[in-house]
């Protein structure tokens, strides 16, 4: 979710994840406020790409599933997202998964030069959209809602037809004893192709994200070749992943 948020427009977007189609009326009486605000929120948030106007009212542009992700640690997020993109340099090649991290970094990539990304993401699409710099190859396959991604067996095929310098991937979970997890099979799979076709795997995950399992393992941590979390992670757990052999940057 874009860090710049007011209050009012994170409250909104509560509301209307709630899926219960509430007017312009409705959220103006349950937020006190008139409803020419509410309809300039709207605006707002239109903008932003986070929400579709419809005649009286208003629904999320996301499933429910991406914009309660995108509420959390949003400025940890923001962070790790600007350190991968440090890491980019003129001409690279690179690989984004569709994690709501990973999914930030090219909105840093502002100024480089002729970067060509390969992604299952289509959350991608607004940074793109605004940053000539950028070549967006995005691979084929089944759209998957909940995670605003590309699926699939078409999509691994798509991936192997390129090799990159970096692969960024996000994650539901990690840690030493159980390594990278999600709930998704499908989301697992793609990472694990990524991992194939990169030189280098860089996972990008908040510090909240530690110690959460998911139903499906994709790689051990000693698979990665760095890790980029916010300075909230543990140190004692820092110490042994780096014991491991796995680089870890704190931001």
């Amino acid at each position: 979710m874009n860090a710049s948020l007011t209050e009012r427009e994170k409250k909104i977007l509560d509301i209307l994840m709630e899926g219960n189609n509430p007017s312009v009326n409705d959220i103006s009486d349950m937020l006190e406020v008139s409803k020419v605000t509410i309809r300039s929120d709207f605006t707002s948030l239109e903008e932003k790409g986070l929400i579709v106007r419809t005649r009286g009212g208003a629904f999320p542009a996301y499933h429910p599933d991406i914009l309660e992700s995108q509420k959390h640690a949003i400025e940890e997020k923001h962070r790790i997202a600007k350190a991968a993109a440090q890491m980019i340099k003129d001409g690279d090649t690179v690989m984004i998964n569709d994690g709501t991290t990973s999914s930030l970094i090219p909105k840093y990539l502002l100024g480089k030069r002729d970067i060509h990304i390969v992604t299952n993401s289509t959350l991608i699409f607004s940074y793109a959209r605004i940053n000539p710099s950028l070549h967006l190859t995005l691979v084929g396959g089944t759209f998957q809602p909940s995670s605003e991604a590309l699926v699939g067996p078409i999509t691994l095929v798509d991936l192997e037809n390129f090799h990159v310098k970096y692969a960024f991937v996000g994650t539901s979970g990690f840690s030493l004893e159980t390594g990278m997890t999600t709930h998704l099979v499908d989301g697992a799979e793609v990472i694990k192709k990524m991992n194939i076709q990169a030189q280098k795997t860089i996972l990008t995950a908040d510090s909240t994200k530690y110690g959460k399992n998911g139903f499906v393992k994709i790689l051990s941590l000693d698979h990665l070749d760095s890790i980029i979390c916010d300075t909230g992670l543990d140190k004692t757990i820092v110490e042994r992943i780096r014991e491991q052999g796995t680089e870890i940057k704190l931001v």
